[in-house]
């Protein structure tokens, strides 16, 4: 009986075991007590302080590890020991320790936000704040700030998301039936084995030391340290939208197919419409048994038929005449609908009214979000009326305007150009002031700067914007000579562009001429990446703290008991909100409030609008 007793006390005796963080918390509270991004001063250059108590959560084979730890990555003082937890015990651990004031919550330090906070989420726990070793291990290890240093040297360069090597959700194999026997079961996977808490301590140490060495001076380590928070906020959103799910309606997309396709085909054939398609395309090329989804055997058909591509495209398509190409473009638009979001699609992806999709933060080296499976960043707009808000709710669409030009006028301080940006529409500001008002020409003069597109109209037009923006032309154009030089170039906050390959270095040195034009071709593609790398990648920082400055006003809007508004998809430079009819209009002033937080956060008080549009709809396909 008395260890009956012990194991229904057991989980209040875990938590009281912790109530010595509640001094520790206090004494270590973040200045910014409600902020999830660290916030500096309001003028991004200052020299703002960012204290924390952090806890390290890490796995251990009873369960789970925490240890608390000072600011440069050794055991706190006041409890140097780490305490292992059951696991079935540590949502309750962890939800109390969110439960104390803002002030005095932990940063949770982890190996990787997906290891831990998504089973958090479904135990009903969300946190404040964190601290990806992996996201944040990953813009060290490259970036030109910590060149040089020991970490940078040592560094394993982890990928943003180890789980890549694994199949996305969509491709695993369906589950067995429940009463499948074990005889023909599949042995599992063999698991990377979990980092121990020595090392990701020394892990965090190490991060937490090189910051500490690069200098403060015109705000660039604070910045850097604003990356980071921002870049791990980032993988709790991912974690909690995927958790939340974007609102998708089955019968309104069972019901698009059919309107596009037809009826839902059986296993392994074509839709009605697809097949009809098909019939058309092989009496019009007189090619009976043409499977037109195979690109070999189509080519071969319009060859006979004295048709000359050479790919089946759609912008090769499109320049030809002939009887075939309508039906044929057809074919491949509704093909591509029926492949990537078709039933099969919509039977793996979506359950009970919601996509969850599978986000990697980070996945691109600019900063860019990517995803796994399930297509999250690109919903075609066919299918965007199936995105549908429940009943009392609104969708909230916003999206930044122009975001990638703005962010050139603010890296560059072309003061000019900014006088440009005060309107809402930048091109249009543009064509006032050197294109004769040309809209259309003065926006593929400032893509075609910052693309690298110096040939054709946008080439012919780079000379009058040189003249008109010389500081903001320049600006890109440094950065396309480092990287045509081997070079690397870094965003605002502090990430850089990757080196160039071995093969890259070596194609770099020429022995014939026909080599020498090969170099210099690939120096040139690689100053377009650079040229458009540090455009991309400031603004993908822009959007990160976006996101976070959004996530923290939602949070506070929170009310015990009562629907909340919630996050629910990203893409680049657009946000989705799910809110409760009533707190549209709050949401609508945190997403502009937030813009204009991301905004002083990296440039501090600039004369440059960031303006957002906002569209609110009941499906996503009205809101654009």
């Amino acid at each position: 009986m008395p260890k009956q007793r012990r194991r229904e006390t057991g989980d209040s005796a875990v938590l009281d075991s912790f109530s010595w963080l509640a001094g520790p918390l206090r004494t270590f509270a973040d200045r910014t007590a409600t902020a999830l991004t660290p916030q500096l001063s309001r003028n991004a250059a200052g020299g703002g302080r960012i204290d924390d108590m952090f806890l390290l959560l890490a796995a251990h084979p009873d369960g789970a590890a925490l240890q608390a730890l000072s600011a440069d990555g050794s055991p706190h003082p006041d409890r140097p020991e780490p305490r292992v937890i059951r696991a079935a015990d540590l949502p309750d651990v962890v939800r109390r320790l969110e439960a104390t004031p803002a002030a005095h919550r932990p940063r949770w330090v982890w190996h990787r936000t997906q290891d831990w906070y998504p089973h958090l989420l479904t135990a009903g726990v969300e946190l404040e704040r964190s601290h990806d070793l992996t996201l944040c291990g990953t813009i060290l290890a490259f970036s030109d700030l910590t060149a040089g240093s020991d970490y940078a040297r040592t560094a394993r360069r982890p990928v943003p998301d180890d789980g890549m090597a694994e199949p996305p959700r969509a491709l695993l194999p369906p589950p067995p039936p429940a009463d499948q026997g074990a005889l023909f079961d599949s042995p599992a996977p063999a698991r990377a084995a979990s980092p121990s808490l020595r090392d990701l301590r020394a892990e965090f140490a190490a991060q937490q030391e090189v910051v500490a060495s690069i200098s403060s001076d015109d705000g660039v380590r604070q910045r850097l340290q604003l990356l980071l928070a921002a870049e791990s906020a980032g993988g709790m959103i991912a974690a909690e939208m995927q958790h939340t799910g974007v609102p998708w309606r089955e019968e309104i997309h069972e019901q698009i197919l059919a309107g596009y396709l037809g009826p839902r085909p059986g296993s392994h054939q074509r839709p009605a419409r697809l097949e009809a398609l098909a019939v058309e395309l092989r009496s019009i090329l007189q090619s009976p048994t043409l499977n037109p989804d195979s690109p070999q055997e189509l080519i071969r058909a319009l060859h006979r038929n004295g048709i000359e591509v050479q790919s089946t495209r759609q912008w090769e398509l499109q320049e030809l005449t002939h009887p075939v190409i309508a039906p044929l473009l057809e074919y491949k638009k509704l093909s591509r609908l029926h492949t990537a979001n078709g039933w099969a699609w919509l039977d793996a992806w979506v359950a009970g009214g919601r996509f969850r999709p599978e986000y990697v933060v980070g996945g691109v080296v600019s900063g860019r979000w990517a995803s796994r499976g399930g297509g999250a960043l690109q919903i075609p707009r066919q299918i965007r009326g199936a995105v549908h808000a429940d009943p009392g709710f609104k969708l909230i669409v916003a999206d930044a305007s122009q975001l990638e030009p703005r962010v050139l006028v603010a890296l560059a301080r072309d003061t000019r150009m900014a006088e440009a940006a005060r309107d809402k529409d930048l091109y249009a500001g543009i064509a006032s002031q050197g294109f004769g008002g040309d809209r259309a020409k003065a926006k593929v003069a400032l893509l075609g700067a910052i693309y690298g597109a110096t040939t054709g109209e946008s080439g012919r037009l780079m000379p009058q914007l040189s003249r008109t923006y010389p500081r903001a032309v320049d600006y890109v154009e440094q950065a396309a000579r480092a990287g045509e030089a081997g070079g690397t170039v870094t965003t605002r906050l502090g990430r850089s562009s990757p080196p160039p390959s071995e093969s890259w270095y070596k194609s770099q040195r020429s022995g014939s001429a026909e080599e020498q034009r090969r170099a210099e071709s690939l120096a040139r593609s690689r100053g377009r990446f650079t040229r458009n790398f540090v455009v991309q990648g400031s603004a993908a920082d822009w959007a990160a703290c976006w996101l976070a400055e959004l996530r923290r006003r939602l949070r506070r809007m929170r009310v015990q008991g009562q629907p909340a508004a919630e996050l629910v998809f990203f893409l680049h430079d657009e946000v989705m909100v799910h809110a409760p009819d009533h707190l549209v209009p709050d949401c609508v002033q945190a997403i502009e409030e937030a813009a204009a937080a991301a905004r002083e956060l990296l440039f501090g008080r600039i004369p440059v609008e960031f303006p957002v549009s906002v569209a609110i709809v009941e499906s996503y396909d009205k809101a654009k």
